[in-house]
């Protein structure tokens, strides 16, 4: 693709945007808040040099943690600008870094659509010393503005599945002239970073992945702890972390396939009593999964409904006919992860690549791992080989999986001392960044 043809698209794109906006809206009003900002129009009070981090949602936002307080510690004298290309990323940098918000060293906004002019506005209004686009955001006008202002601008924690990477190598000239306009490219395999060289890149390090480097918060593990005495002690709590669209119905056949739940394995031993944590990726579907569970003739229970207050000891306990509870609450994975006793993770049953497997591993969590992982290729193997996680061939496998743990807690224990090991192995990557990132600003 030319980049003539490339701002043609952009131009399309930056024309139909309200519209885009608007349709989002209809299920997540923050979609219309800052909507100038995705123009170029901002209104941020910039009182020193700044470095910028673009984090376009959630996950992302959630790996950049551990850098953005690398960066603030390291130059205390600077802004620290996020920008997101979602509200749900932008609500995650709010709670994640509400102090420094406060404080005016770090500020918040959305990126705007990737058209030159609105591109340089957004530059030339913030006019950052060096920027990092995380994991796999190439914006070609972006990144040729940037060289243009004398801006170092990098991709960091960079991953580019094989799919990813030929959908990339049919736009020809456009993705080499891109990556080579960079500064560097902070790849997390070694199978990245070939991926990115084989499209023309120049400057490709591995540098790891900035997901193991999250460090859980503290009242994680006390809360989770609280939600598990709310759930009670008696049964399994199997987590389905961060479901995409498809996933819950392959969930709920395979362990209620009809709308009584089997009391028989295939062997015919005793199944053991389980409880669904279901915690869907995305809020706009917190209804519709509702909305599923009923049409099952699931019983369930929201999360939004516990309230979880001190003295744990005197906490009633869920209803034993409640089979599900919905996690539709923002900012608890951990939480979640922490009052579970097996993870499913979502993005891996239906073929979406996967979600962040590294959180249940911090958190000790074993964790069952469906066909489709080949955005996290490398971490689910990984897993897989420490001991940590296990990975099915077919969705047909999934019951099977969920039951065997059940039944097995000295399994779970290995896999959950397997998984913090894994976990701590694969540290130091924002020492690594920062090595990388103080040539540009020195």
């Amino acid at each position: 693709m030319s980049r003539f043809l490339y701002a043609l698209l952009m131009w399309l794109v930056a024309l139909l945007l309200p519209l885009k906006l608007l349709w989002r809206a209809r299920l997540q009003p923050a979609y219309l808040a800052h909507w100038r900002e995705r123009y170029g129009v901002y209104t941020q009070a910039v009182t020193g040099p700044v470095l910028w981090l673009h984090c376009v949602s959630v996950g992302e936002t959630r790996a950049a943690q551990p850098l953005v307080h690398a960066l603030m510690t390291h130059y205390p004298h600077h802004q620290l600008l996020i920008t997101h290309g979602t509200p749900t990323g932008r609500a995650t940098s709010t709670q994640l870094f509400s102090q420094a918000i406060t404080q005016g060293r770090l500020l918040q906004a959305y990126l705007p659509v990737d058209v030159p002019c609105v591109v340089n506005r957004f530059l030339s209004y913030f006019q950052p010393q060096w920027g990092g686009l995380m994991e796999t955001e190439l914006w070609f006008a972006l990144i040729a503005a940037a060289k243009r202002h004398q801006i170092p601008l990098a991709l960091i924690n960079a991953r580019l599945s094989e799919n990813s990477a030929a959908g990339y190598a049919k736009l020809g000239a456009l993705t080499r002239q891109g990556l080579q306009q960079l500064c560097w490219i902070a790849a997390q395999t070694d199978a990245d970073a070939q991926r990115f060289s084989a499209l023309g890149a120049s400057k490709v390090s591995v540098c790891g992945n900035l997901k193991f480097e999250v460090t859980p918060p503290p009242e994680s593990v006390t809360e989770g702890q609280a939600l598990r005495a709310w759930l009670g002690q008696t049964r399994t709590v199997i987590m389905a972390a961060s479901t995409r669209e498809g996933e819950e119905a392959l969930l709920l056949d395979a362990l209620w396939p009809t709308q009584v739940q089997q009391t028989t394995h295939k062997d015919d031993a005793p199944l053991p009593p389980l409880l669904l944590l279901l915690v869907p990726r995305h809020p706009q579907r917190f209804d519709e999964v509702a909305a599923l569970l009923t049409s099952r003739g699931i019983h369930y229970a929201r999360r939004s409904s516990i309230q979880l207050q001190p003295p744990l000891t005197t906490r009633p306990t869920l209803a034993p006919n409640i089979q599900v509870v919905l996690g539709d609450s923002m900012g608890e994975m951990y939480t979640y992860y922490a009052a579970s006793d097996v993870a499913v993770m979502g993005g891996s049953l239906v073929a979406l690549g996967g979600q962040n497997l590294i959180e249940a591993a911090c958190m000790g969590v074993p964790t069952i791992l469906g066909p489709h992982m080949f955005n996290f290729a490398q971490a689910s193997a990984a897993a897989v080989t420490a001991g940590a996680a296990i990975r099915l061939n077919h969705t047909h496998q999934l019951a099977e999986a969920i039951y065997t743990l059940a039944q097995q807690p000295d399994t779970r224990a290995q896999m959950s001392a397997a998984a913090k090991t894994f976990s701590q192995a694969h540290r130091g990557t924002s020492a690594r960044l920062l090595k990388l990132i103080q040539p540009s600003l020195d």
